[in-house]
């Protein structure tokens, strides 16, 4: 089996246009999360979220291209051409051949269908635009990004709701790992931040309109965030080969369902994909340094998710540092794993721990060190990121420093 390592990244979201920005903002404990802006914000009952602000997409794209870009394609597209720069590497030849694109998104074209359904139904119209299709189909993303940089392989979108991003780059490493790929693209992207996106989670009744506090006592729900990370995994020897800067080596994954219920999530699920993902990479629960935790906010997610770690882990589980960046950045469903991949990156390679913050006082289930309301530097070997997902999909990736 090859290994994998990671070469590129890149991201745009709530706390960030880019990379150094997201780190920075995580390093400092800002918080992404304010009021929603949009078309028919104000008929909501949530009104706040990890929208990206000041962006104009016109700048970004031309005309023709925003015919096919929804934004999460918009987004993905953004991130992915910062990982590929970052990489170096360019696609052509033989390379382009065996390298593709995995994405993950759980909504695809949320916003097109949204502008479009109230176009029909509220406005009365009988017509929608030629390619409301081509723009809110799930695989839009991976295909603008396939077609963009030239990518002949492998591309495909997963989608498994809030483990979307995480079921996609463990694909991807699967991809690299066997040998059918010496590189590919993968993360994940997301924009439901739309009226017809909020009133749907409205329903479930999970959201907080006061803040995102993951393992505060105080927690009221989750807030939804947007945006993506992309990453270039690339198989270890062709990336030392070519004098690559390596950020971090992919050494685990590992995947599970609850098969219990479909929005209450499961110890028994998430246990088995952090000790899948330990097996995986050959790791013993004492060498986990950091865990970026699923952290919702709500309060069966954030208790459950303790549980699990503590199964898992032992009694090391009181000496990981553990946090969910969802307090800052929101939870971008589909594309969160990718973004707080970012996190770990950059406790392995950087010694930066993200903080969780808005905690205030830790529900007494909940005992574990959070990092609580600043960052931290220490020096970390190894990573581990959580999504555990509505259905009960689980998806857990681990990262070593190399």
């Amino acid at each position: 089996m090859k290994r994998v390592v990671i070469t590129g990244q890149g991201t745009i979201n709530a706390l960030g246009a880019d990379v150094a920005q997201t780190i920075d903002a995580m390093a400092n404990a800002q918080c992404g999360i304010g009021a929603l802006e949009f078309p028919n914000a104000d008929r909501l009952s949530i009104k706040i979220g990890g929208q990206i602000k000041n962006f104009d997409a016109s700048e970004r794209f031309s005309r023709q291209q925003l015919n096919f870009y929804d934004p999460f394609t918009q987004f993905a597209l953004i991130a992915a051409e910062q990982a590929i720069s970052q990489s170096g590497l360019v696609f052509d030849g033989e390379l382009a051949e065996f390298s593709g694109v995995i994405l993950g998104t759980a909504g695809g074209g949320l916003q097109t269908q949204d502008e479009n359904y109230r176009s029909v139904y509220e406005d009365g119209k009988n017509r929608v635009h030629p390619f409301v299709v081509p723009r809110l189909m799930n695989n839009s993303a991976v295909s603008h990004v396939s077609m963009t940089h030239g990518l002949k392989g492998p591309c495909f979108t997963v989608s498994t709701a809030c483990a979307s991003s995480n079921h996609a780059m463990g694909q991807a490493f699967q991809m690299v790992q066997s040998g059918a790929a010496k590189a590919m693209i993968t993360g994940g992207s997301e924009s439901m931040l739309c009226f017809g996106g909020i009133k749907a989670w409205e329903g479930l009744r999970v959201m907080s309109n006061t803040g995102c506090r993951p393992f505060c006592a105080s927690r009221d729900g989750m807030v939804q965030g947007e945006g993506a990370a992309v990453f270039v995994f690339e198989e270890y020897e062709h990336a030392r080969a070519r004098g690559a800067e390596i950020l971090a080596e992919v050494a685990g994954f590992a995947m599970s369902s609850d098969a219990s219920d479909i929005v209450m999530p499961s110890v028994g699920g998430a246990r088995r994909a952090i000790q899948g993902a330990l097996n995986s990479a050959g790791l013993n629960p004492t060498d986990i340094g950091y865990i970026n935790a699923h952290g919702t906010g709500t309060a069966a997610n954030d208790k459950t998710e303790c549980a699990a770690i503590k199964d898992a882990l032992g009694d090391h589980a009181y000496d990981v540092m553990v946090s969910s960046t969802k307090s800052m950045h929101g939870h971008l469903i589909g594309g969160t794993g990718a973004v707080e991949m970012l996190a770990c990156i950059a406790a392995i390679k950087d010694g930066v721990i993200a903080p969780t913050i808005n905690l205030a006082e830790a529900d007494p289930e909940c005992d574990l060190d959070f990092v609580a309301n600043e960052a931290r530097q220490k020096s970390v070997d190894v990573a581990i990121s959580n999504a555990f997902a509505f259905g009960g999909l689980n998806a857990v990736i681990a990262l070593r420093k190399i």
